[in-house]
């Protein structure tokens, strides 16, 4: 296991790289009452690993990212008691992440949370930041706040109960973090991404110890997106548009499609060699990401 610390003007968070979902209660406070935010798919297969905490399940995908979550949350912490002195912890993909972290957030003008990510997106971006909220009327991410997670446990093992497609959608935020900050790490991700897909347990805790890193020092310098925190939003403007007109794709699949549409923009007004935009589109596609609209 490895600890990487992630440290902001107000906050510090730390990412356990490698740690397991069976050592959870030892990043827990000694004081306070710990409820778990999990989705109906995780809780199908962790039920065990949580017995030990009240536990509010949510329905899982971006359509019940909400206000109506959030005030359903609010609701059972109420029922359970919690206070000031609680400590929130979400269990699950970026989606939860996300909730869980929102509602810790305004419960009481906030109280601690932590995460256990258990998707490679939200290993690799969604759970490391800071950005919590949900959606509004179809509009991404309309209401939330900056607020780090006291901790975020990435284990590795968690990664293979995830369906193919979603695991390869993770890929996406992969090959983002590589193509914004790092020649050297996008060269790797060209080597070894077939691995990643046998599930390489090698290859993969260094792309998620890399893009952690490369996310963490970007959120470091500009914690509030007014400036540098924007090149992490490569692919996004796109993909936020796509995620809005239709749920045929996942997130990483729309970000995949939207660097592509980035990439060939930067060719058109030539700041980027159509060469390094038509390495970027092989890449996604060799992994298996779509480069482009279908269906539509």
């Amino acid at each position: 296991m490895e600890e990487l610390v992630l440290h902001t003007g107000r906050q510090t968070s730390k990412i356990l790289l490698g740690e397991t979902i069976g050592n959870l209660s030892r990043y827990l406070p000694e004081k306070g009452k710990t409820i778990v935010v999990t989705d109906k798919n995780v809780y199908a297969h962790y039920r065990k690993e949580l017995s030990a905490w009240p536990v509010i399940v949510i329905s899982p995908g971006e359509k019940h990212k909400t206000l109506s979550a959030i005030d359903r949350i609010i609701g059972e912490l109420i029922k359970h008691e919690a206070d000031r002195t609680s400590f929130l912890v979400g269990v699950g993909g970026g989606i939860v992440c996300d909730i869980a972290g929102f509602a810790a957030s305004v419960f009481m003008r906030g109280i601690r949370f932590g995460f256990v990510s258990t998707t490679l997106l939200s290993q690799v971006d969604a759970s490391v930041g800071g950005k919590n909220g949900v959606n509004y009327k179809g509009y991404k991410n309309m209401v939330g706040v900056f607020n780090q997670p006291v901790f975020v446990i990435c284990d590795f093992a968690m990664l293979k109960t995830l369906p193919r497609r979603e695991f390869v959608a993770g890929m996406a935020e992969i090959i983002k973090h590589g193509a914004i900050k790092s020649r050297t790490y996008f060269d790797y991700i060209e080597e070894n991404y077939s691995k990643a897909l046998r599930y390489d347990a090698g290859v993969i805790e260094r792309l998620v110890k890399e893009s952690v890193l490369i996310k963490a020092a970007v959120v470091e310098a500009d914690e509030r997106e007014a400036g540098e925190r924007r090149k992490l939003n490569f692919g996004h403007t796109t993909a936020h548009a796509i995620e809005k007109i239709t749920s045929a794709y996942h997130h990483g699949e729309a970000v995949a499609i939207g660097m592509v549409v980035a990439a060939h923009l930067s060719v058109k007004k030539g700041l980027l060699p159509a060469a390094e935009a038509q390495r970027l589109s092989s890449l996604i596609e060799r992994t298996g990401l779509p480069v482009s609209l279908k269906g539509i």
